[in-house]
């Protein structure tokens, strides 16, 4: 069943948003060479605990895992783009990573993810994130009322192919609020004019993810990582959004975040926050 949200409802879910924002902007901060993705992972659970906040990873358990997730914050390094199970290892110069955080705070949720550079950064790799950011804002900006969420996917689906990246429609976005994964997928591939029609109340998680080269993707052994069947790397970007009367309310957005223009071909992607 699909719940229409209020806006007082839709202001709660804004209240977990900035602080899922607060802690992927803290993410991107410490991510630098030679810091350790258990130091991460523990780091982010000092400020979950202390936020008195609940993490929806924790104990998260779907068909596709192995056994419940015991960590609070999936990180996904280069070739891995979801599901990255934190563990034993060192940030190298050049490592792209990707954090995907989703917490619950009085009963209602937020989820987003941002993709960074440690370090030195490769043309290619800053051109993957940026069409991620872009495709996220255009799926943002698609979603409007009365429109079809067919016109969110395609919005995706039209980034990725200006840019040439294949698309994988196994993951996506997914519906949002009193828990994680609520009704409604939504494919970062469609065709407008498709599908449920979009009214205000209705909160989703947006989640462009690409690889370079290929729309496959396998496994590792620990049952959750999720990376390119090839070996290329990957991007993956996310924000929880209410849909309003009128622009969409985008409820995880950083402070230091500037939105990403469709249509450009690169841009600086730091670590760093500015």
């Amino acid at each position: 069943m699909i719940e229409l949200k209020t806006p007082a409802e839709i202001e709660r879910m804004h209240v977990a948003g900035r602080f899922v924002a607060e802690v992927l902007t803290e993410v991107g901060r410490l991510a630098d060479v030679g810091f350790n993705l258990l130091d991460l992972e523990h780091h982010v659970r000092g400020m979950i605990e202390r936020r008195g906040a609940e993490s929806c990873y924790w104990d998260y358990a779907p068909s596709f895992g192995r056994g419940p997730f015991r960590n609070v914050i999936c990180l996904s390094v280069n070739d891995a783009v979801l599901h990255g199970l934190p563990h034993d290892y060192v940030l190298r110069d050049g490592d792209v990573l990707s954090a995907d955080l989703a917490v619950g705070i009085d009963g209602w949720v937020a989820d987003s993810a941002r993709t960074v550079i440690v370090g030195t950064a490769a043309e290619e790799d800053l051109r993957i994130i940026r069409a991620t950011e872009e495709a996220l804002e255009a799926a943002i900006e698609a979603a409007r009322p009365g429109n079809r969420l067919g016109d969110i996917s395609a919005a995706i689906w039209s980034v990725a192919r200006d840019y040439g990246y294949p698309v994988n429609t196994e993951f996506g976005g997914h519906g949002i609020g009193r828990t994680m994964h609520e009704e409604l997928h939504v494919s970062n591939k469609g065709k407008p004019g498709r599908g449920l029609k979009l009214q205000p109340g209705l909160t989703l998680a947006l989640e462009p993810w690409f690889a370079r080269t290929t729309d496959r993707v396998i496994y590792d052994p620990d049952g959750w990582t999720i990376r390119s069947a090839d070996g290329s790397r990957t991007a993956h970007s996310e924000h929880t959004i209410a849909i309003t009367e009128d622009a969409p309310l985008v409820l995880t957005r950083r402070d230091s975040e500037t939105p990403a223009t469709p249509g450009s071909s690169g841009g600086r992607v730091s670590a760093k926050d500015a």
